[in-house]
């Protein structure tokens, strides 16, 4: 034929989500609704919420890595929330992002004041003996 009109190969490239061409598991497209729904600012660019979910999904990846170390380390197979508080407030960065943020079911980390503590024993030895 001359060209025009419909072919006969019904050849579209298959829909690729935004997520999956940033190489992303968060959904970039939810997000970009999300902030344009919020009314964050006039205008949302598109590289700004890919950027986005990149920093969402890596925040995301190193709490759970390092809650997961916490919670093989009490021989539990499941994470649980006390664990993501101990592996949050271990680490000084995270710690320091998340300094105001109270995790719920968290508990508290386990400290002892240096001062409750005993003394050393070579020094209560030495008084003991007569």
């Amino acid at each position: 034929m001359s060209g025009h009109g419909k072919s006969g190969d019904n050849t579209r490239a298959k829909a690729k989500s935004r997520s999956a061409r940033a190489g992303l598991v968060f959904p970039v497209g939810r997000l970009h609704r999300l902030l344009k729904r919020g009314h964050y600012g006039e205008r949302v660019g598109s590289p700004a919420v890919v950027y986005l979910a990149a920093v969402l999904e890596y925040l995301t990846a190193e709490v759970l890595e390092l809650a997961g170390n916490v919670a093989r380390h009490h021989k539990k197979q499941r994470i649980m929330p006390h664990h993501v508080q101990l592996a949050v407030r271990q680490d000084e960065e995270l710690s320091k992002l998340l300094d105001g943020v109270i995790i719920a079911q968290g508990g508290v980390v386990p400290n002892i004041h240096a001062a409750l503590l005993p003394k050393s024993s070579k020094k209560c030895s030495e008084s003991q003996e007569y």
